[in-house]
């Protein structure tokens, strides 16, 4: 048994910490204190994931400092940054000069802006001196809050941290993989939001399953040279975190990037889509940031630069199925 800190109480960092709070001391923190003492009293997260009671022995808080404290005296225990990848800088900026033993985060994307894997920017706020890893895979927050089965993959470059992680969350019914391949990890976990979008447009439009398949597998294809660009291993993306995530976003219900997809098929404006959902969609900002970086690095991304005009640019949706359609045929590898 661990103390462990779970900083972010969204959908995704409130079903970890229920999760872990069968095995360890968890303490769930997020920034609302208001928002924390009704989850306290309710011993529910009804903003984020209603219908998944809190167990007893999971503590909640938005005291920053309580959250850290919870730490201390502990010889193994473990951090969790669940935030938004927009929100992980300034969330290790808070952490920065503090005696923090790892930070693991749960958060799956590029860096709007600076272009960077969450790995890069915890490298650039915290320095060497606190080892990282990243905790992903296919994994919907409702499935795991209800305690059903779920596989994900612990990466990082220290092999300390990666058996750490392993040892503590892998349990019950999760089950957790290790590898060294951050930036692998990371990739297909963010491109993979861009392409549920893709995937969402079609169902929209009532394209077909052959369609959806298609889309799949050319997608992976995208991943792939994108992350083999950046330095990635290519046996990672046909793992849990590459073809695993993929066709789970694609495909769930669950997904709220693929129902961004599905909305903007049935004629809804983003800012009213994302307005509905209430939740982020990380393959919204993801997009913009993968085009610019496809782009910079000469790497040959077509359903991405195709969904990016759908988003930013006012594509229409069945056009940006018919820019697909006309390119012209090459080799499939």
């Amino acid at each position: 048994m661990a103390n462990i800190t779970v900083l972010g109480a969204g959908a995704w960092g409130t079903a970890v910490a229920i999760s872990l709070a069968a095995r360890h001391q968890v303490l769930l923190w997020g920034r609302d204190a208001q928002a924390m003492a009704e989850m306290a009293a309710a011993r529910e997260n009804r903003s984020y994931l209603p219908g998944c009671p809190l167990p007893p022995a999971l503590q909640v808080t938005g005291d920053f400092e309580a959250a850290l404290a919870h730490l201390q005296g502990d010889a193994t225990p473990l951090l969790i940054a669940a935030c938004p990848v927009a929100g992980l800088r300034p969330l290790l900026t808070q952490l920065a000069g503090r005696p923090i033993p790892n930070v693991v985060w749960l958060c799956k994307g590029f860096e709007y802006g600076s272009g960077l894997l969450p790995h890069q920017v915890v490298a650039q706020v915290l320095g060497d001196r606190v080892p990282g890893a990243a905790l992903s895979g296919p994994s919907f927050a409702q499935e795991v809050a209800k305690g059903l089965p779920c596989a994900l993959t612990a990466a990082s470059a220290s092999s300390e941290l990666r058996q750490r992680v392993v040892a503590l969350v892998h349990g019950g019914t999760m089950r957790v993989y290790s590898c060294d391949d951050l930036v692998g990890v990371e990739v297909g976990g963010a491109v993979k939001n861009v392409l549920a979008i893709a995937t969402g447009v079609a169902d929209g439009l009532g394209l077909g399953l052959n369609a959806r398949a298609a889309l799949i597998t050319r997608g992976l294809a995208e991943i792939t040279r994108l992350g083999l660009a950046l330095g990635g291993q290519a046996g990672t993306f046909m793992g849990l975190t590459g073809m695993g995530d993929l066709i789970l976003t694609c495909t769930g219900d669950l997904s709220r990037n693929r129902r961004v997809g599905l909305e903007l098929a049935r004629g809804k404006k983003l800012e009213q889509v994302v307005a509905e959902l209430g939740h982020v969609a990380e393959g919204v900002p993801c997009a913009r940031a993968v085009r610019e970086l496809a782009s910079k690095m000469g790497v040959d991304m077509p359903i991405t630069h195709a969904v990016a005009g759908v988003l930013f640019d006012g594509d229409d949706p069945s056009a940006m199925v018919a820019k697909l359609l006309a390119r012209d045929p090459r080799g499939e590898l």
